[in-house]
């Protein structure tokens, strides 16, 4: 999925190189090797341009081809790996508008939250600012809650690009920034509702995978994520997120053979 969005096709865009008989280079998709393979062949000017593509702002426009088809601007990412079970993609430092709320179901919590925010881009700012809704919304859920106590839940909104590095102060004490670092997470992909069953669902499915895997991730919270407006009905996008610790583990061990071996002879 991840390679529907706009910087990633960009980045794989195979680019001819000066000779007609040589071979087009292609750019790398990983965020480790930002730098073409075929760097070399190109002069000074065309290389800086390619380097700024490669290093232009995590909010750009959406690709009506991906699954954040409903917004203006969406989070971008370059896809590290894919398995069976999960995606490896990593994220730019970005910067969000976020709101705390404390409640025994992340469903409740979410919605009071969303309306504070909401009410954060439709003006209720200091410059008094209206800015489009982005995508998607970020839930970050803390692992060590226990079943008869609140949780506090902290909702954020993705700020437009032209807001990432000067964004208007809320009015609502409540409201304030969060700068998320550069990161590489784990990501599951559901359909249908984000909802605190369903969520909580996929999150110990992926889990487990992870587990499976002996990948490293962080243990104290994870985050739930949602695409799509509540006036969407069909082909929604939800997904839930764990942050590598270390380098991401991209393979999924196999499970070992059952029963007896056949005898040798």
């Amino acid at each position: 999925m991840g390679s529907t969005f706009e910087r990633q096709e960009r980045r794989a865009a195979v680019i001819p190189s000066r000779s007609p008989t040589s071979t087009p280079c292609l750019l790398r998709q990983s965020p480790d090797a930002r730098i073409p393979a075929c760097t070399m062949a190109y002069p000074a000017g065309l290389l800086a341009v390619m380097l700024m593509v490669a290093t232009e702002a995590s909010v750009g426009h959406n690709n009506s081809s991906s699954f954040c088809s409903e917004s203006k601007e969406c989070l971008l990412f370059d896809l590290v790996c894919r398995t069976a079970d999960y995606e490896v993609r990593h994220y730019d430092p970005v910067k969000w508008v976020s709101t705390d709320a404390e409640a025994y179901f992340m469903g409740v919590g979410a919605a009071m939250a969303f309306r504070r925010l909401f009410k954060y881009i439709s003006g209720a700012n200091e410059d008094g600012v209206k800015m489009d809704m982005t995508a998607p919304v970020l839930v970050k859920i803390p692992e060590d809650r226990k079943m008869w106590e609140p949780a506090i839940y902290t909702l954020s909104f993705l700020l437009p690009s032209e807001y990432q590095d000067n964004p208007p102060n809320p009015t609502n004490e409540k409201l304030y920034f969060t700068d998320m670092p550069d990161m590489k997470v784990y990501v599951r992909s559901y359909g249908g509702w984000m909802l605190s069953l369903t969520s909580k669902l996929h999150s110990h499915i992926l889990i487990r995978a992870l587990d499976r895997a002996h990948a490293p991730y962080n243990t104290s919270f994870h985050y739930s994520l949602s695409y799509d407006s509540p006036m969407k009905l069909l082909n929604r996008h939800n997904e839930v997120w764990y942050v590598a610790e270390g380098e991401p583990v991209c393979t999924v061990p196999q499970n070992p053979p059952t029963g007896s071996p056949k005898p040798q002879l």
